[in-house]
């Protein structure tokens, strides 16, 4: 447990102090959040044309009501957080690439949802659409992490029973049972 603890804030340290270097944010994080916002936009344009993208921003036409998806609305710090639990904790290497993987999908899907709820959410009424965004979703998202990082837990191999018990001494053998 002491390991896993350590790697696991080594791993966040690091990592959000890379997610906040200004040539990560140019080059990988913004055009994550702007395919997240023509992502949305495509799911939108199913049951409403009146919606377009720019860059991070999604733009009601007909209104002119925009929603800019920000650093932290984007997902990537609850993906940061699963990176962390999951590489931090002592499984296969196959098992946390597809923990990951499955992770990631969950994570963005339910992104995805928030963005287009608030969206909606500002459109009608900009107070509940400031409670939801503080409060709500923002809790949804990292509750989504730790839900995929159990679950991922839950699919792990037993661990092998290698070596001594656990008194420290070797087991005595044990007679076989003969075949009659």
């Amino acid at each position: 447990m002491f390991r896993f603890s350590v790697v696991f804030v080594i791993l966040l340290v690091s990592l959000f102090t890379i997610e906040v270097l200004q040539p990560v944010q140019q080059h990988v994080i913004l055009p994550f959040t702007s395919g997240l916002a023509w992502i949305s936009v495509n799911i939108i344009e199913l049951f409403d044309s009146g919606v377009a993208s720019a860059g991070k921003v999604i733009r009601d036409l007909e209104s002119g009501f925009a929603v800019s998806i920000e650093p932290g609305c984007n997902g990537v710090e609850a993906l940061i957080i699963l990176f962390a639990a999951i590489f931090a904790f002592p499984a296969p290497l196959k098992n946390k690439l597809v923990g990951f993987a499955i992770g990631f999908v969950a994570i963005q899907a339910l992104n995805l949802v928030r963005i287009i709820s608030l969206f909606y959410l500002g459109q009608w009424n900009m107070v509940w659409f400031e409670w939801f965004h503080l409060y709500l979703w923002q809790a949804l998202i990292i509750l989504d992490a730790l839900v995929v990082w159990l679950i991922w837990l839950r699919t792990l191999p037993p661990p092998e029973r290698g070596g001594p018990p656990s008194g420290g001494a070797a087991a005595e053998p044990q007679p076989q049972p003969q075949q009659a």
